[in-house]
């Protein structure tokens, strides 16, 4: 390997003159006469030199690797003869070819040899005269190449003047570079001093200063010699200025400076040295920022404005506030998975088992996964549907996402909406805020990885909005499929694609979401489970999990199906199973704590081993009341809880046709009431009332539980019978159960969540429903399980529903009306 001796021509021309006094010659103009004159023969050996470039009249050492370089040395040493030393373009190439060496270099001889203690061969060499290669003729048994000479170009006459100014500012300039530097001893002036040939100056001080392989290369490439000094001048310009800030900022630091200010200091001269050594932690950054970003797939507007936000970062300084935040928002940027998304797995039947090993029931939603993922299939592409899914708590509406985006292939995230109320948490703020931050939508965009998740919205209808803005209004955006593949986040400045990402929303009720909102969404019902269902549920997915979580080993206990049916019915009341879940919860911990202790415990646990362990049942199996008082009928109600049936009790008294509502009821239920007790008053000979009998008793209505607040119209068909039963004292007929809104003129109207409160009805007991002609179609889409036991009867006036509901039996001491 041919390099620079250790200490001499590395660092910089200060180093330089601390070197020995041999390495620094001093050429006179008669040496330059003589060198002027030399003939440079065609046939030359060339000695490919790595990481320095010789100049004519310049004497360096060089450390000898090669076997050819050491036999060429060798040869020459004996003839007395020249050879040429050329640069290599690229350091790391141990056998350069012609096209790997500069063409221009120059002729040397070799003025000593020297045998190192480490067995290795340095030579000190001087160089002559430059020449041009022009082919290389031999490559062993080291390289030679045909060669012509080149002339030094001095200047004009008409230019001395110039030289000789440009000779004298060198000079002065690499005087000055000598006095600033303190590690430099003043000797070395002497020899700068004292170089009387002007070629010979400005080589020596090519060669030697602080530049690059291929900066010098162009210097020596330069035949005129005013040229050479002028760019030779223009370096060293920069050299001194370097210096002389470097010294600036010492003389700056007094002697009672504090921390802050020493810290300051330290930083200014690292960087300082940074900047000469040509790479810094910041620089980096934005290299590392750099190659990140031509691996992304973005488009071209993010790409220009990417770059265009990189250059604003390196232009400033790394010490200002604004340099994180413009840091944070590239990484933001290149973070994002901009057009990057997972394979869907297009598997129908895989999909339908991992939705149904998951997931008992829900066939609509699955129903909708796997429409989407057949014509995904059939088309290749196709906008992601914006589901939302509804339904009283606990029956998976949320844990459902998780297995859609398995079905799928896709990734999943998960946001929860309850109780947000700031329009940034969608949108993000702009980011010129302090601790300014992306949206909560992009945020995990950028956590998936992918731009085609599955997006849980959980608790959509729990948004709140206040001064801050309307976050629902924000997600009009985010929810329409013409929309969302422009999405604008404030942060970003940018508009990103969501169209390819699966939003499913989720909620208990409709009535809290804006409509403009429900608009854009597919709304699928997600009703509550039958007893089958719970039991079933129960087993493959409850009764393992909290196994597992409360250290149980599997077959210590089991649980028949009468078991588990014993405890839905006695120890919940709910649509989905959370209760239930944590009543399984319960017994596991009741029966870890018997393991705990090395009691018995019984492998099959019976209904009587539960109730010891669960304490006394909270619910009786059948709610629904007995016919034997007039005027108490069974109604069916919706909450966001899932479906409940309730009691409309009806008493009169001896009065002046005074109405009274107790129970809590809301404004609409007591409109029902009143339009209940008008229709009677119309249509009382139909009924066999006398009319006078409105005006001569008094009607208290009572809905119990009167500490729950009730309101809607579809307890009015229930109002109307039960103030039936009370006038005319007939017994209502046993297990019936009824829902619907009446008009003034008696018709009955269909109302929602029907099928919530036909497993309502199940639960308690009963065996025939009353429903709207309307409500018909409702049950079609309901499957055959949910139905079985059940009587309906479609009615679509009040004369219908009283023939119906009441018997022509007179309650067990009636009134005398």
């Amino acid at each position: 390997m041919e390099k620079v001796k250790i200490g001499f021509n590395k660092i910089g021309l200060s180093e330089i003159f601390e070197s020995d006094s041999e390495f620094v010659p001093i050429v006179s103009d008669e040496d330059e006469q003589s060198v002027s004159e030399l003939e440079v023969p065609d046939i030359l050996p060339i000695l490919p030199l790595r990481n320095t470039v010789l100049f004519p009249g310049v004497i360096i050492p060089i450390s000898l690797g090669r076997e050819k370089s050491i036999r060429l040395v060798r040869e020459i040493q004996k003839t007395k003869g020249y050879f040429g030393a050329v640069a290599q373009k690229d350091l790391k190439v141990e056998e350069p070819e012609f096209d790997d060496l500069f063409p221009i270099g120059t002729v040397a001889k070799v003025i000593k040899v020297l045998e190192m203690p480490d067995n290795s061969t340095s030579v000190i060499i001087q160089g002559k005269k430059r020449f041009r290669m022009t082919e290389m003729v031999e490559t062993e048994p080291y390289y030679q190449a045909r060669v012509e000479g080149i002339e030094e170009v001095y200047p004009e006459d008409d230019k001395n003047r110039e030289f000789e100014a440009v000779i004298s500012s060198v000079k002065d300039l690499s005087l000055r570079i000598i006095k600033a530097s303190s590690n430099i001893p003043t000797e070395a002036s002497f020899a700068v001093k004292n170089i009387e040939s002007s070629a010979y100056l400005i080589n020596f001080v090519c060669s030697n200063t602080d530049m690059k392989i291929r900066e010098k290369q162009d210097l020596l490439e330069t035949d005129e010699l005013l040229g050479r000094g002028m760019i030779l001048l223009e370096h060293l310009a920069r050299e001194v200025q370097m210096m002389e800030l470097k010294n600036d900022i010492q003389t700056k630091v007094k002697l009672d400076i504090d921390q802050q200010q020493r810290e300051y200091l330290l930083q200014q001269q690292i960087k300082t040295i940074q900047d000469e050594l040509g790479s810094s932690p910041i620089e980096q950054e934005v290299r590392e920022l750099q190659e990140r970003s031509e691996k992304k797939k973005w488009s071209k507007e993010v790409e220009e404005l990417f770059q265009k936000e990189l250059d604003k970062l390196q232009r400033l300084n790394p010490a200002a506030g604004e340099y994180s935040v413009q840091y944070n928002y590239l990484q933001t940027l290149i973070d994002l998975p901009w057009n990057e998304y997972t394979k869907d797995n297009y598997d129908l039947k895989r999909a339908q088992r991992i939705l149904d090993r998951d997931h008992h029931g829900l066939d609509k939603v699955k129903e909708r996964i796997l429409e989407h993922l057949a014509v995904l299939k059939l088309k290749g592409e196709l906008k992601s549907p914006i589901l939302c899914l509804y339904g009283p708590p606990g029956v998976g509406k949320t844990s459902l996402g998780k297995s859609i985006a398995e079905s799928l292939g896709r990734k999943y995230v998960r946001m929860s909406l309850g109780g947000l109320h700031d329009e940034a948490e969608i949108r993000g703020h702009r980011k010129t805020y302090i601790g300014a931050m992306p949206g909560r939508i992009i945020q995990n965009i950028k956590k998936a990885g992918a731009s085609n998740p599955v997006f849980i919205l959980d608790e959509l209808d729990k948004i709140s909005n206040n001064f801050h803005g309307d976050p629902a209004s924000a997600l009009l955006e985010v929810l329409d499929p013409e929309q969302n593949a422009n999405f604008h986040d404030n942060f970003l400045e940018v508009d990103y694609d969501l169209s390819k990402v699966m939003f499913v929303a989720t909620a208990n009720t409709l009535g809290s979401i804006a409509l403009p909102l429900l608009d854009r969404m597919e709304l699928i019902d997600v009703s509550g489970y039958i007893l089958d269902e719970k039991v079933e549920i129960a087993k493959r997915h409850l009764i393992p999990k909290q196994m597992e979580n409360h250290g149980i080993p599997k077959g210590t206990v089991s649980f028949s199906k009468k078991v588990l049916a014993y405890i839905v019915e006695r120890y919940t009341r709910e649509s989905g199973v959370r209760e239930l879940d944590k009543v399984i919860a319960k017994l596991f911990r009741k029966v870890a704590l018997l393991l705990a202790k090395d009691e018995p415990v019984k492998k099959a646990l019976g209904i009587n081993d539960v109730s010891d362990l669960l304490g006394v049942e909270r619910y009786s199996k059948d709610k629904w009341q007995d016919n034997q008082f007039a005027g108490v009928v069974t109604g069916l109600a919706w909450t966001a809880v899932g479906g409940e049936i309730l009691f409309v009790e009806t008493s009169l008294s001896k009065g002046k046709g005074k109405l009274t509502l107790t129970g809590n009821l809301g404004e609409v239920m007591k409109e029902s009431a009143v339009l209940a007790l008008e229709y009677l008053r119309s249509h009382a000979w139909e009924l066999n009332i006398k009319e006078e009998v409105f005006d001569e008793w008094n009607v208290h209505v009572h809905v119990p539980e009167g500490a729950i607040p009730k309101d809607g119209p579809s307890a009015g068909v229930t109002m109307v019978t039960s103030l039936a039963s009370a006038f005319t004292q007939r017994k209502v007929k046993q297990r019936l159960a009824m829902t619907g809104e009446i008009t003034l003129r008696g018709k009955v109207l269909p109302v929602g969540g029907i099928k919530e409160k036909i497993l309502a009805a199940k639960r308690a007991g009963i065996s025939e429903i009353i429903l709207s002609t309307e409500n018909k179609k409702d049950i079609e889409e309901i499957k055959d399980i949910y139905l079985e036991g059940l009587a309906f009867h479609f009615v679509d006036n009040i004369s219908e529903v009283i023939k119906l509901a009441l018997l022509d039996e007179k309650v067990n001491k009636p009134l005398n009306i």
